[in-house]
């Protein structure tokens, strides 16, 4: 029972980079967005992605898809 709670209550931050898509579960805000530049906020810190035409393709409320020529991605805790 204790892994259909932790399925369902998933808070923990995580990212997918594929195919230069990046896939950001769990991030708690937008901090900053610019076709070169994004920065999301979480929980521990922040997410910077920098590249060349970024475009935020999908936006839920705690899941963010990112798509362009993602050329880095940084944590700062």
């Amino acid at each position: 029972m204790s892994y259909l709670r932790d399925y369902i209550q998933d808070n923990e931050f995580r990212f997918f980079y594929n195919n230069n898509q990046l896939n950001v579960i769990n991030y708690l805000k937008i901090n900053y967005m610019e076709d070169s530049k994004i920065s999301l906020g979480y929980k521990n810190g922040s997410l910077i992605i920098k590249g060349q035409n970024l475009r935020i393709r999908k936006l839920l409320d705690s899941e963010i898809l990112i798509i362009g020529s993602i050329q880095n991605i940084e944590i700062r805790e």
